[in-house]
């Protein structure tokens, strides 16, 4: 999470930057005028500045590598003529022998996959295994007299220079990168820091290869159980994106979900644990986890993150998390939203006005055990309005305060076509991983923080006349005995003219069931609501039974003779849809019928 916690980056890489800097500071003319000192500066420094963006451009995409060829295809990136990189190879070691786990610009019968030298050969690369110290060829006469016994494997190679350099993780050897050059290289002072800190990210690589292979998959399990196609869902069209940036040396907490509930809602989640280590990504899968299950049982909004924070304090008392939950109707677009710490979202009306969305919320996830309360904001998104939730790397990523990075989020967000929502989200997420003329490429990679984005649209529905909404409202106290009769006739009333009347017994049947369930095994009212919605021919019948008991009810399959426990088994039989969701106070038990055509008058049945 950037926003709370800047770590240093890896294996010094800032401070290696500094040193190339004041390297190349020291090495300027010091006879010449004042004037022409200045200028020899500026130019060298601006040479400086341009070699430095590349190693930051390839180290960017070098820790994305999924194998060391792929590495050593990137660093090629560095070649400059005043650098002229031609060829690479990386040895490993095992049992006292080199052998060749990758190589770009090599002919074939070179240095392959087959290469296998021991370490006692007078060889540059066996020396640098045994010794730890890197070996720099600036001619080919210095390669011929410091190792004549295996000069003569590179003689024919027309290549001028080479170094080869130790690559460590952990204080420890675990192989060795050669670097050849066309043309003779000085290896200056400022050059040979290039390559050290360029063959530090090569052994990172070869680190994730062999002994981080774990962590990898659990990256990249964690990145294909994130959705990357929108639900199919109408009335709502959803975009995603996933990005670890940082350089990718190191596994985020970013994350976003998108859940099709029970009640033909959808759910939308975008959330960041804090830290950027495994530890991170292993509570965040976890976390999400959690969150998907709260939500697939029917939980609102603020019982959602309520559970969730409680979730997180059980596992690691030391991290919090923000997120963003959203319950989203696809029939009229209403958003129901609980926000803990997360940025707010993004609204963009159709015509590209972007607005900051603000939303009440409530602590970090985690932050503060006991404290858990999230109050829901009700927002209601427009045909043609998309809604944005991003984490803080989006807004933040090369070197912007929350007000910059706005100005770039709504820059890159507000044109193009509404109905593009897959390139509004290619627009934003190629506008935080830009560098910026305000902030280098340089502080974009130091400070690089994981971005998670989930852009969400309303499209328009068909178009359709007006159709009436009838609704039926009625309690049964515990000390009404006729409370339940009189519901089941305002019920027959509420569907007089339904097209099927066994389809009005039916719903007189569950209805009574549900009322039935409250008063006898629990000491509450119970709260009747009834909606008949569609034309008539086409019409829909939901019933929802509400009480303040915390127990949710559970299916069971009862005897011949048992007296209750069929309450469930009929409405899994008998309606269309049913459920049950928990309510920050009680529950809800629903189900819905939907109305059929009416019997054929000739038709008979036989009994």
């Amino acid at each position: 999470m950037g926003g709370e916690r800047h770590e240093p980056p890896p294996d010094g890489f800032e401070a290696e930057l500094d040193q190339i800097d004041a390297l190349n500071r020291m090495q300027a003319p010091r006879s010449v005028p004042a004037e022409r000192q200045m200028t020899a500066d500026g130019a060298q420094e601006e040479e400086v500045r341009r070699r430095d963006a590349r190693l930051l451009s390839a180290g960017h995409a070098v820790a994305e590598a999924d194998s060391v060829d792929e590495a050593l295809k990137l660093v090629a990136a560095l070649y400059d003529p005043d650098f002229p990189l031609d060829g690479q190879c990386v040895f490993g070691m095992a049992d006292g022998t080199l052998s060749s786990l990758g190589q770009y610009g090599f002919n074939p019968g070179g240095v392959d996959r087959g290469f296998r030298m021991p370490m006692t050969t007078g060889y540059p690369a066996a020396e640098v295994a045994r010794t730890g110290r890197a070996v720099y060829l600036a001619s080919r006469e210095e390669y011929q007299s410091r190792f004549p016994a295996t000069w003569h494997m590179s003689a024919r190679k027309n290549r001028e220079a080479w170094a080869f350099l130790p690559l460590v993780t952990a204080g420890r050897i675990t192989g060795v990168w050669l670097a050849a050059f066309r043309s003779p290289v000085a290896f200056t002072s400022a050059e040979r820091a290039l390559l050290t800190m360029t063959g530090r990210m090569i052994a990172q690589v070869l680190e994730r290869a062999r002994a981080s292979r774990a962590e990898l998959e659990l990256s990249r399990g964690l990145r294909r159980s994130m959705r990357t196609d929108g639900p199919a869902l109408t009335g709502l069209s959803v975009a995603t994106r996933y990005v670890p940036t940082g350089g990718g040396l190191m596994v985020g907490g970013d994350w976003y979900d998108s859940i099709d509930l029970p009640n033909g809602r959808l759910a939308l989640v975008i959330g960041d644990v804090q830290g950027h280590d495994v530890h991170a990504a292993g509570l965040m899968a976890q976390l999400r986890t959690a969150v998907h299950a709260y939500a697939a049982e029917g939980h609102g909004p603020d019982a959602v993150l309520a559970r969730a924070s409680r979730f997180l304090t059980t596992l690691d008392e030391d991290r919090f998390a923000t997120c963003l939950y959203i319950e989203a109707d696809p029939s009229t677009g209403d958003l129901h939203i609980a926000r803990a710490g997360h940025p707010h979202p993004v609204l963009r009306t159709p015509d590209g006005t972007c607005l900051i969305k603000h939303v009440s919320g409530g602590l970090p996830l985690g932050l503060m055990p006991g404290e858990e309360d999230y109050p829901v904001d009700i927002v209601r998104l427009h045909e043609y309005e998309v809604l944005m939730l991003c984490t803080d790397g989006l807004i933040e990523n090369g070197g912007h305060d929350m007000y910059t990075g706005w100005v770039r989020v709504r820059d890159a967000f507000s044109p193009g076509p509404v109905e593009d929502l897959e390139g509004m989200a290619d627009r934003l997420m190629a506008a935080a991983l830009s560098t910026e003329p305000g902030a280098g490429e340089d502080d974009a990679v130091r400070d690089g923080d994981d971005i998670a984005l989930l852009l969400l649209r309303r499209d328009p529905g068909p178009a359709r006349a007006e159709v009436s909404r009838r609704r039926l409202m009625l309690t049964v106290g515990q000390d009404q005995g006729e409370g339940l009769s009189e519901a089941r006739a305002q019920l027959k009333a509420l569907l007089h003219d339904w097209a099927k009347p066994d389809q009005v017994d039916t719903a007189v049947l569950l209805a009574t069931e549900l009322l039935g369930n409250v008063l006898v095994h629990t000491d509450q009212d119970g709260a009747l609501n009834a909606y008949v919605t569609g034309e008539n021919g086409h019409r829909r019948l939901l019933v929802e039974v509400m009480d303040r008991g915390d127990e949710l009810p559970h299916q069971r399959t009862p005897g011949e003779l048992a007296s209750s426990g069929r309450g469930l088994m009929l409405l899994d039989i008998l309606a269309d849809q049913w459920g049950v969701r928990p309510e920050p106070e009680g529950k809800t038990a629903w189900f819905a019928l939907t109305e059929g055509p009416p019997a054929d008058a000739g038709d008979t049945t036989t009994v």
